[in-house]
C-alpha cells in the first residue's frame, strides 16, 4: 500500500530519531556536570536522599570546625593555667622558705611578702585577661549558675552539665551511708590510776600521717592527756576529746583512708575496772559501744581502726566517694558534692534524699555533632582561678581562708601569719588547678580529639554515600554516549530514506 498524504515510516523514524537525541543529550549533560541527577526529573527519589546527605556532610564539615574551634579555646585557657601553676609553685618556695624563722631577717620576710603580694595580683590578672575573641576564660564565665543550695552540702563542683534552652537540672543526692571517722574510746575511769607512782603509762597514738608514742605519770588528768595527744593531731591525723570517762580519738578527717591505731608499750599496771579500749558506736562516734576491743593489758599489738566513706546516689547515678565527698562523672552531668556532717553526731551525714543544688545555667557548651540536640552538644565547666576563689582551706579553729589571704596585712601573710594554714593554702590552690588542668587536658584528648577523628570518618562515609547516589559513572555514560551517537545517526539516516520513499508513488503516474 502506497500513500503520500501520511509518511508513517517518516513518523516513526523521526520520533526514534527525537528519543535518540534527548537520550544523547543527557548523556552529554551527565559527562560534562560529572553528575548522574542534575534535576529530579533525572531520578527524584534519589534527588532527595543525595540533598539529605549533602546536608549531612555540611553538618558535619561545620561539626569538625566547631570541634578544633573547641581545641583552640581550651588551648588558650590550658596556656593560662600553666602560667598560674608556676606562680603557685613560686608561692610555695616562698611559704617554705619564710618559714624558717630563725633564719630569716625582718627584712627578708618583708621582700618574700612583696613577692607573694605581687604572685597573687599576677594571678588575678591571668585570671582576668586570658581570652578567646574577647570571652573571658578563667574569671567564672564560664562556670555554672546554682542555686538553692542545700543547708547539707558543704561544698560543690560543677564539671559539666547539659542543659537544654532554658532548662534548668536539679542535682539530687540519696545518702545511703554516712561518712565515719575512725576512732576509740580509751576508758581510765578518771584521772590515770597506776600501780605506783613511779609506774608510767606508755601508748603510741597513730594515724593516717603518722605516730608518736606518749608517756603518762600516776595521776594525769583526762584533759592533760587530750592536750598531750592534741599537741601532735597535725603529725598523727588524730585528735581528742574528753568524754565522762576517758578520751575519745578521732581521725581528724573522714573516709576509709583514715585510720586510728592505739598500742600499749607499757601499761604501768593500771587499775583494770572499766578500763580498756572501747570502739566507737557505729551511729554517733561521741559515744562508745558496750563491747570492749582490748584491755590495755592486752593491746601491745595495735588495735587499728578504719574511717567510713559517704554512700550516695546522684540522679540515679552511684556515686564515687572519697570521704564525704560523692562525685558522677557522665555525659549529661558531672559534680562533686561535699556533704555537711548533718546527722545524729558531728560526724555522720543524715541518711536519705537531698534535694542539694539547681544547675540554672552557665558553662561552655560545644556543638560536635551534625544535629543539633542536646546529645550532640558537649558541656565544660571552667571556675575562676582568682586568687580570692582558690586554695580554699580550714585551720584547726574552723575558720576558713583562701589563697589571697596571703597578702599583706591578711591572716595568712608570710610575716607574722599562720604558715601553716598558708602552706594548706597553696597546696590547695595547686591541687585545683592541676586537677582543672588534667579535666582540660582530657576533654582535648578523649573528648574533641576523638570527636574529630570521628567526624572525619563520618563525613568520608557520607560522601561516598552521596557520591554513589549522584555522581556519574563516566565508563558507563561514555557507553551510553557512543550508543546514542551510533543510534542518531541511524535514525537520521532511517529518517532520509522513509522521506525520499513517497517519491516512489511517481512510478505508477506514468
Amino acid at each position: 500500500m502506497s500513500r503520500i498524504n501520511t509518511n508513517v515510516q517518516s513518523l516513526i523514524a523521526q520520533r526514534n530519531l527525537r528519543n535518540n537525541n534527548q537520550t544523547l543529550a543527557t548523556s552529554l549533560e551527565r559527562l560534562s556536570t560529572g553528575l548522574r541527577i542534575n534535576r529530579g526529573g533525572d531520578d527524584p527519589a534519589g534527588l532527595i536522599a543525595s540533598e539529605n546527605l549533602r546536608a549531612e556532610k555540611t553538618a558535619l564539615g561545620s561539626a569538625i570546625s566547631n570541634a578544633e574551634r573547641a581545641q583552640q579555646v581550651v588551648n588558650i585557657a590550658e596556656g593560662g593555667l600553666q602560667e598560674v601553676s608556676g606562680l603557685l609553685n613560686e608561692l610555695e618556695g616562698l611559704v617554705t622558705t619564710t618559714a624558717n624563722d630563725a633564719g630569716l631577717s625582718e627584712e627578708e620576710k618583708q621582700a618574700n611578702q612583696l613577692q607573694v603580694d605581687s604572685i597573687l595580683q599576677t594571678i588575678d590578672r591571668v585570671a582576668g585577661a586570658t581570652s578567646f575573641q574577647g570571652n573571658r576564660l578563667l574569671n567564672g564565665n564560664l562556670d555554672y549558675s546554682v542555686e538553692s543550695v542545700n543547708a547539707e552540702v558543704s561544698d560543690f563542683q560543677v564539671n559539666g552539665a547539659k542543659l537544654g534552652f532554658g532548662d534548668t537540672r536539679e542535682v539530687e543526692v540519696l545518702v545511703t551511708q554516712s561518712a565515719q571517722v575512725a576512732g576509740f574510746l580509751l576508758s581510765f575511769g578518771g584521772a590515770l590510776d597506776l600501780g605506783a607512782a613511779s609506774d608510767t603509762f606508755v601508748i603510741e597514738i597513730g594515724g593516717a600521717l603518722g605516730s608518736r608514742e606518749l608517756s603518762f605519770a600516776s595521776g594525769t588528768t583526762l584533759d592533760s592527756i587530750r592536750d598531750a595527744i592534741n599537741t601532735f593531731s597535725d603529725v598523727t591525723g588524730v585528735e581528742a576529746t574528753v568524754s565522762a570517762t576517758g578520751v575519745i580519738l578521732n581521725s581528724t578527717e573522714f573516709g576509709s583512708s583514715e585510720s586510728v591505731s592505739v598500742k600499749v608499750v607499757d601499761d604501768g599496771n593500771i587499775a583494770t575496772a572499766n578500763t580498756g579500749i572501747y570502739n566507737l558506736s557505729s551511729t554517733d562516734t561521741n559515744v562508745a559501744n558496750t563491747t570492749i576491743a582490748s584491755t590495755f593489758a592486752n593491746a601491745s599489738n595495735p588495735v587499728t581502726d578504719e574511717g567510713q566513706d559517704v554512700g550516695a546516689v546522684i540522679n540515679g547515678i552511684t556515686a564515687v566517694t572519697d570521704g564525704t565527698s560523692a562525685s558522677i562523672n557522665t555525659d549529661f552531668l558531672s559534680v562533686v558534692v561535699d556533704l555537711n556532717s548533718g546527722g545524729s553526731a558531728p560526724n555522720a551525714q543524715n541518711l536519705g534524699a537531698i534535694d542539694a543544688f539547681t544547675i540554672t545555667g552557665g558553662g561552655a557548651d560545644f556543638q560536635l555533632a551534625g544535629f543539633v540536640d542536646i546529645a550532640g552538644k558537649v558541656s565544660l565547666g571552667i571556675g575562676n582561678v582568682a586568687a580570692r576563689s582558690i586554695g580554699r582551706t580550714t585551720d584547726s579553729a574552723g575558720t576558713v581562708y583562701n589563697l589571697a589571704d596571703l597578702g599583706a596585712g591578711k591572716s595568712l601573710n608570710l610575716v607574722d601569719g599562720d604558715l601553716d594554714t598558708a602552706q594548706k593554702a597553696v597546696r590547695g590552690a595547686i591541687s585545683e588547678i592541676s586537677t582543672l588542668r588534667g579535666r582540660l587536658g582530657s576533654f582535648q584528648q578523649n573528648t574533641i580529639g576523638a570527636t574529630i577523628r570521628s567526624l572525619g570518618v563520618s563525613l568520608e562515609n557520607t560522601t561516598a554515600a552521596e557520591s554513589a547516589i549522584r555522581d556519574t559513572d563516566f565508563a558507563r555514560e561514555s557507553a551510553e554516549l557512543t550508543r546514542g551517537q551510533i543510534l542518531v545517526s541511524a535514525a537520521t539516516s532511517t529518517l532520509s530514506i522513509a522521506n525520499s520513499q513517497p517519491q516512489n508513488v511517481l512510478s505508477l503516474l506514468g
